[in-house]
């Protein structure tokens, strides 16, 4: 018994340390998941400047798309050329008596509808960024829900491995005394002491991975410390009805604005294959006689070679590329939507059926077999048979409330619209 106790000793110093973090976060603030939405910019006004950095980036991106937009409406500027002939030469030419001085202002018309479609394919683009940041957003919100409801359950797992312990603790002093009295063998203190020692240790276990699922929680509003989040499991209810709304899923909408855009920039790059001449007037100056004239030009391209062929292929790649996206979302979304709703509906039976009968019969089970373990009438195996199925059902509980609600926040993602 005495190698027992020394070799528990480096845990019995780790779970010191870990149970004075479990008391300096418990004199935080409790987390609840209202508050873990709001810290990581989920819940509050989309107008509100966002200082999450998972999200500042998405909305600057769909602010300098809206900013495009702006610029595709202008139209090109004017240009002014000023030239001066006959400076400098020779015979006649020589100083500035036979200078000319042309000023001239040109500017470039633009034909085939370029501007529409290049103001059509930003807004296009604007569209698509907007509801990318949108879709962030939704997704980052899931993913508090999801590890909310990791940090609950291994909170959960906490308190289980801490009962664990308390039992075997006093199943060991009981052991103790029953061989004290010599109703036991010296072989039951051992096996008890040895249950006990695996039940620390399990919850030395428990308290890093809630330690690890919390860090990871703060993780997604770039928190210093890991909040502090109760064992209880948040209320997370699915919506009524999804399969209805499929074709207007968030998801899906992004991948129909990829499309959008996608043909919105072939028309801006089959506009870009007439040529847009430039329009100029001007007046010229002829220092000789002092007389003056008055010019007007145009000058087109000749599009013999460069028709822009190569990036209207590649937008009508990009188009088809676009459409198969669409397509294979749809399709995603309804597999995804009929997953995560057979997996709550699994879930939630399962955790009416383990809260309702099972673990009140192990709970039973357990307490008339340790009333017989006091009175002598059951050896201490009966009874450590009993606590482990009662523990396993209270682990499948708290594995059924998270699957539950992991499903619950996957559906409530796939509905954002």
């Amino acid at each position: 018994m005495s190698a027992i106790s020394w070799r528990a000793v480096p845990v019995w110093g780790l779970i010191l340390a870990l149970s004075t973090g479990s008391a300096s976060a418990q004199a935080q603030r409790v987390v609840t998941l209202d508050d873990a939405l709001e810290l990581s910019g989920v819940a509050i006004e989309t107008d509100t400047p966002a200082t999450n950095p998972r999200l500042v980036g998405p909305r600057a991106e769909s602010e300098a798309a809206a900013a495009l937009v702006d610029q595709a409406r202008l139209r090109p500027n004017p240009e002014v050329s000023f030239e001066v002939e006959n400076l400098a030469g020779s015979g006649a030419f020589s100083g500035l008596q036979a200078t000319e001085y042309t000023l001239s202002v040109g500017q470039r018309l633009e034909l085939g509808g370029k501007r529409s479609a290049r103001v059509g394919a930003a807004e296009a683009q604007a569209e698509l960024a907007a509801l990318r940041a949108d879709l962030t957003t939704v997704e980052l919100g899931q993913l508090v829900r999801e590890r909310y409801l990791r940090a609950a359950a291994a909170a959960a797992r906490v308190e289980l491995a801490q009962d664990v312990v308390a039992r075997n603790d006093e199943l060991a002093r009981i052991a103790g005394v029953l061989v004290e009295v010599g109703r036991e063998p010296p072989l039951r203190a051992l096996r008890a002491d040895a249950a006990l020692a695996e039940a620390r240790a399990h919850l030395v276990e428990a308290e890093a991975e809630s330690l690890s699922a919390r860090i990871a929680l703060a993780a997604l509003w770039a928190g210093s410390e890991a909040p502090f989040v109760p064992a209880d499991f948040p209320d997370i209810l699915p919506p009524a009805s999804l399969m209805a709304g499929a074709a207007d899923s968030l998801t899906y909408r992004v991948a129909r604005a990829e499309s959008t855009a996608a043909a919105a920039e072939i028309e801006r790059q089959r506009s870009l294959r007439i040529p847009d001449p430039t329009v100029s007037a001007g007046v010229r100056r002829f220092g000789e006689s002092g007389d003056n004239a008055f010019l007007v030009g145009v000058s087109i391209p000749l599009p013999f070679r460069d028709r822009n062929q190569g990036n209207v292929a590649a937008a009508e790649a990009r188009l088809r590329a676009a459409n198969a996206r669409e397509a294979v979302a749809l399709a995603d979304y309804e597999q995804a939507v009929a997953s995560a709703r057979a997996k709550y509906l699994g879930a939630e039976a399962r955790v009416e059926t383990v809260s309702q009968t099972s673990l009140p019969q192990a709970e039973e089970a357990l307490r008339l077999v340790s009333i017989g373990y006091r009175n002598g009438r059951f050896p201490l195996i009966e009874v450590l048979a009993a606590a482990e199925a009662r523990d396993t059902i209270r682990e499948a509980l708290i594995a059924a409330r998270e699957q539950r609600g992991l499903a619950a926040a996957e559906l409530i993602g796939l509905a954002a619209q």
